[in-house]
Parts: structure tokens; sequence; C-alpha cells
């Protein structure tokens, strides 16, 4: 998001200095810290293939302090004669015997020599292999190697800052998530009122906590990470300082009255959460109940670390031309807008799970999805579900960092298994979609004939062709210079570099006349694109902090949310053991779809691993199995009302008018309300099927849900 000011220095708005700068330095370290150890490891195979004994030559030798030009006769009787002084001063002497083997003394001064010799040619011999060269190289490689140590000490300030920055640009562009955005002055009063109240409690929180840290320590208890306290205290302090500014200085845009229903749902979820979380801790007395729990996600810094690239390469695609050459691929064929629902669906999976399936690809990409299949003719209604579908299909697809987050937080299960199986329930779900779209359709299918279709389309894959060379260079750069494959694991450091080596591509390397008729298209069809590739990675940046500061705020008060539902006793009262495995998977379901509904994917993850999985296992039901509902059941959650985070994301690129001119007044209860029937339609059908078919087929279980021997998968957590 463009970060605006009235002041500027070298033309930028002094929002981008203070915010979006250091969320880039913030994003370039991640990726540095993510990719150092690997670059390491490679430039000491570098050194030891160039270099035998590179690992001798990384530092100076050090000279030895023996002697190794010795009268051998002196050092013999200098050795006899203080032998002599000692057994005359031992009263044991006599008993023990005084008598010196002097063959055995000079062979020991020999030996002693004979060591001290090879010591000094050992020495000699690398300090005369330490040449320029190798003090060039060994320079590079051991300050790399130290910026990775130093730095990775510091993951958990680094999130803690990128989160409080980014949080407060958020709140200064008024973008956080919410049911509906401000548009009145009760709005905007309500709104910031209820954010002025969960910030201050966020900051009284950490004061306290600070305070409890403080008592530990002098009572000898070890603490970690205590000067973090300074920054969430500074952090919270500012974000309640600006909701004071922004109620002492209103927005002049906004429109007077407004109503007390509507206003209530301007309120952030995040201040929802953070405001009933404090309460409640408040009540049981445990004032610092939210900073104790922001200390956890703490623990899993690199994880949302990695889940604010994904952002950043969401960004960084949103101010590409791939999104809309992937589409021009498609309209040759003129299909019905049913169809090209489903068509767009399965396209953007993908991407989806490349970008973290958090919703990210929504925001990407939404505006473009939405457009292109209003221009084929789709029921507006309709164009909103599959839009905010579009950020749901590709949860169960490699590399989604969901499923990598579960793998990661127990051993039951590993990646390999999930989107093993993940990608059989997505086609399956894919094919519920196209059943209830060619039911819901209104008019008969169509596509163009074949033979017109198929050359016209061919030609539109041309320009797609520059980009996938680019994506392959960085890929088997990764691969043979690197020896990093790009999966899961390595997907948050690798495709950040190759969407910035497509910016320079368009922006750089794209000839200047090519360029500007490229704009003036972009221009024809509403489509504002950055002139440079410096105002391309600006641009994309000062969007992503905004989006990083509404997303991480809003996951961290879902974990806070998570604490309260733990220490509440609420899964306590969940019996261990039901009379069925079906009534056992009837009763996970429906809790699987009310956390989905009300927390965000990673924060829900950990609340059910610690909680509900345990209950799962006990009663019967695979791991494997449990984990696949998991992520159907969240993903029910996220497209049903009354939150339906992807449907905000939706509203938010699609805009708020446009989604208001989409509601109808007339027609049958399905039609009124399709852009939420349709996908819930989908995803219930899928869930309901995916959690008890299996239990009635053991066939179908072993062959959904089956177990794969993987001899070592390492999951880095931090």
């Amino acid at each position: 998001m463009e970060a605006t000011s009235r002041f500027t220095l070298a033309n930028r708005s002094i929002g981008e200095w203070i915010s979006s700068l250091p969320t880039l330095v913030i994003l370039l370290i991640t990726i540095f810290l993510a990719s150092g150890e690997i670059i390491h490891s490679q430039l000491l195979k570098i050194g030891e293939n160039t270099w035998q004994e590179y690992f001798l030559l990384r530092s100076n030798p050090s000279e030895p302090t023996c002697q190794r030009d010795r009268d051998i006769d002196a050092d013999v009787a200098r050795a006899i004669a203080e032998r002599e002084a000692t057994a005359a001063n031992d009263p044991l002497a006599g008993l023990l015997g005084t008598d010196i083997d002097a063959d055995a003394v000079r062979r020991s001064v020999i030996r002693s020599q004979e060591v001290c010799q090879e010591r000094w040619d050992r020495y000699e011999h690398v300090a005369s292999r330490i040449t320029p060269s190798v003090e060039a190289f060994r320079a590079v490689e051991t300050t790399v190697a130290m910026a990775v140590t130093e730095l990775g000490a510091y993951k958990r300030l680094l999130l803690c800052l990128l989160l409080l920055i980014c949080a407060a640009t958020t709140t200064v562009m008024r973008h956080h998530i919410a049911l509906r955005p401000m548009r009145t002055v009760r709005d905007h009063y309500v709104s910031t009122l209820a954010q002025l109240g969960a910030n201050s409690i966020l900051a009284v929180s950490a004061i306290v906590y600070r305070e409890r840290e403080i008592m530990s320590m002098a009572d000898g208890i070890q603490v970690g990470h205590f000067y973090l306290h300074q920054f969430w205290i500074a952090g919270f302090t500012l974000l309640a300082a600006i909701n004071i500014y922004q109620l002492v200085r209103p927005p002049k845009d906004m429109e007077s009255g407004g109503g007390w229903g509507k206003a209530l749902l301007t309120i952030p979820l995040y201040s929802f959460m953070a405001l009933n979380a404090g309460l409640r801790f408040i009540m049981d007395e445990y004032y610092h109940g939210i900073s104790v729990y922001l200390g956890m996600i703490m623990e899993l810094s690199t994880l949302f670390l990695n889940l604010a690239l994904y952002i950043w390469i969401g960004m960084m695609l949103k101010q590409t031309r791939l999104a809309q050459l992937v589409f021009n691929v498609f309209r040759p064929w003129h299909m019905s807008p049913e169809l090209l629902c489903f068509v767009v669906l399965a396209v953007t999976a993908l991407p989806t799970a490349y970008t973290g399936a958090s919703g990210i690809f929504v925001i990407a990409a939404g505006a473009v999805i939405y457009a292109e299949l209003m221009r084929a003719g789709a029921r507006p209604q309709m164009a909103l579900a599959t839009t905010a579908m579009s950020g749901s299909m590709g949860v169960v697809l490699r590399p989604c960092l969901v499923v990598v987050i579960i793998a990661a937080l127990n051993n039951a299960v590993t990646t390999t298994e999930l989107f093993n199986s993940g990608i059989k329930v997505f086609f399956f779900t894919l094919f519920l979609f196209f059943i209830y779209s060619q039911f819901a359709r209104k008019e008969p299918a169509r596509i163009a004939p074949f033979g017109q279709a198929l050359p016209a389309s061919l030609k539109l894959l041309k320009p797609i062709i520059p980009y996938v060379i680019v994506l392959m260079a960085v890929v088997l750069f990764f691969r043979f210079v690197l020896d990093r494959r790009l999966d899961e694991f390595s997907a948050p450091i690798i495709l950040p570099v190759v969407l910035l080596a497509i910016l320079i591509y368009e922006y750089v390397l794209t000839p200047r006349a090519r360029r500007e008729a490229h704009a003036e298209e972009d221009r024809a069809e509403g489509i504002d694109r950055p002139r440079n590739l410096e105002q391309a990675v600006r641009r994309a940046t000062n969007e992503t902090t905004g989006h990083i500061g509404a997303l991480l705020i809003l996951m961290a008060m879902s974990a806070c949310v998570g604490g309260i539902i733990e220490r509440s006793g609420m899964m306590e009262n969940v019996p261990d053991a039901f009379p069925s495995i079906w009534i056992a998977m009837a009763m996970l379901v429906a809790t699987l779809v009310f956390i989905g509904m009300i927390m965000d994917p990673l924060g829900a993850v950990i609340l059910v691993n610690a909680t509900l999985a345990q209950i799962a296992f006990a009663n019967g039901i695979a791991p494997l199995h449990f984990w696949i509902v998991t992520l159907v059941a969240f993903e029910l959650g996220y497209l049903t009302p009354p939150v339906a985070l992807n449907h905000l994301l939706t509203r938010q690129v699609v805009g708020d008018d446009e989604v208001e001119n989409a509601k109808l007044s007339h027609g049958s209860f399905w039609v009124r309300y399709e852009k939420y029937l349709l996908p819930m339609a989908v995803m219930f059908t899928a869930l309901i099927l995916i959690a008890f078919m299996p239990l009635l087929f053991d066939g179908l279980h072993d062959w959904l849900f089956q177990k794969i021997d993987v001899s070592a998968q390492i999951i880095p957590l931090d």
C-alpha cells in the first residue's frame, strides 16, 4: 500500500522512509539468512575443491612456541639434573628407587624435538599456501559465516520489528481487516476507539510481562530475549498514540452520520480479539497473558518471516503482466462463465500454494481474476465466489506454508504424505466445483471450436515464454550452483529472486518501444502499472507493508484467542474417548470448521495440534486423515460468514462499491447469496465425503491417505 505524506525526501514520502524501507531491509535480511547457510556451504565446497585442506587456511596459523634448534645433550643433562633434584627432595625416593634411565630421557627429548619440528613444518607449509587469492576468498567466506551466525540470533527481533512497523503503517492507512470498511464519521470514531482500547491493553500487558521477568531474574531464573520487551512496549504505545492522533484529527473525507450497528462492524478483527483476550486474561488476573502468547509466536519466527516473504512475492507478482498474459491465453476459447470459473480455479491453485495459501494470492491477482470473469459475462456473485475460492484451492498443494507448519509441529505426518493426499483432494474438490457450477448455470455451456481456439491460444503463449525462461534460469541457478531444489522449504528463498528477475526482465531488459506499447494496452484496460523497476519494487514493498501489518497482527491476536480457548478448559471438556469413531469425527469436523471461522490458518494449526489432534488419534483416526480433514475444514471456515476472511480480502481488492453493486434484492436465495453459498456448498460436500467415506471403505482410506516411508525430512522451525 502506498504510504501517503505531504512531506517528501528524495521523491519519497516520509512514510516510505520510516516504514517501507525498513520493511524492505528486513525482508532482504530474511532472504539472506534463509539462503546464507546454503551460500556458506557452497563457499566451503568451492574452497575445498580449489585449495586442498582449505579448512586449515581459513585463519592464519599460530606460530609454534617450541624451539626447534635445540642442543639434545644439554637438554638431556638438564632433564636428568631436574629429576635428581626432585628425587633428593622426595622422602619416598628411597622406597621407590632413585635410578634414572638416561637412555629413556634421551629418547623422550628426541621425540619432543621431532614433534616440535613437525609443528614448525606444518606451520610453514600452511603459511606458505596462504596466498592473496586465499586471503580474498576466505574474507568473503568468513564474513558470510559471521553474518549468518550473528544475524541469525536476532530472528525474533526481526519479526518483532516487522510486525510493529507494518502494523503502525496499516493503522495510519486504516487498512486493518474488518467486516466492513469505515465510511462515516461514526464508523471512524467507533473503530478507532476500539483500536485504542486494544492497543492500550497490549501495551499494558507488555509492561506487566517485563516487570514479571525482572522479578524472575531477581530470583535467579534465567530469562531469554529480555531485550524484546522494550520493542513491544514502544511498538504498542506507538499504535495507541496513532489512534489518539486519529481521534483528534479525523479524516475529512468521511460521510456524516452512520448507524451504530454498521459502525461496530468496522472494528478490526484484531481489535475484537485483543479486547476479548485481554479482558479474559484480566479476569483471570493473568495480566500479561497476551504478551506470553506473543512470545510463543516468536518461537516460530522463521515461519512467520516466511509468510511475510510470501506476501512480498504476491505483491511483486501484482506488478508484473504475468497474470494478465495467462488469462489472455484463455480468451480465444470464449468459454461460458461457469466453465471459465472452473479453469480459473484449476490454474490459480498452484500460484496460490506458492504464495502461502493464506489469501495472499487473492490480494495479488484477485482484481485481475474478477475483471476477466466479468468480461467473460460471469454473474457478479459468481465472479466474487470464484475470486474468494482462488485463495483456498491451493492449500493442499506443494509447497503450501500451512502444510509445512503442520509437519513442523508434529512427527505423525510428513509434508510428502500431506501433499500426496492433498493433490487427490484438490482434484476431487475441483470436480465438485464443476458439478455445482453447472447446476447453477443460467445459459448453456459453451466453448469455441477446437480448430479455431487452439492456434490463437498457442499464439498468445508466446509472450509467456520469456517468463518461463527467467523462472527456469533462477531455479537452475539455485539447483546447480547453490545445490538447492525448489520445494516447500526453499520456496520462500527462491521465489522472491524469481519475481525480482521477472521485474528486471519487464522493466529493464524489455525494449523501450515494447514497454511503451504494453503501457498503452494496460491504460486502455484501466490497469495502472509502474513505469520502471525502482517504482515497481517500491510499490510492491509499500503494498506489502500494509498487508503484512494487517495479517501478522491478526495472526498474533488469533494465537492469543487460541490461548484463551486452551486455558478455559473448553477442550478438556471434550471427552477423550467416544462411543464410535463416527461420533468422534462428527465432533471434530464441527469444531474444526468453527475454529476456521474465527482464527487464521497458522494460529489455528498451532491450537489444533495442541488439543484436538491428540483426541483424534486416541479415537482411532489416522493422523494423515485427520490433518487433511483439518485443512479442508479450515478452508470451509475461511469462506463461511460471519468472518469469511477470503471474502474480506476479495472485497479489499475488488472494491467495496463493486461488492455492494453485486448485491441482489430479487431472485432465489441461492441467486442472492451465491458468492457465499457456492464456495460453502463445494467445500462442505468435500469435507463430509473426505471425513466419512474413508471410514466406510478401507480401500479408499488406504488409497487416499498413503503412508510414505521418508528416511529423513528436516522441518526447520527456527
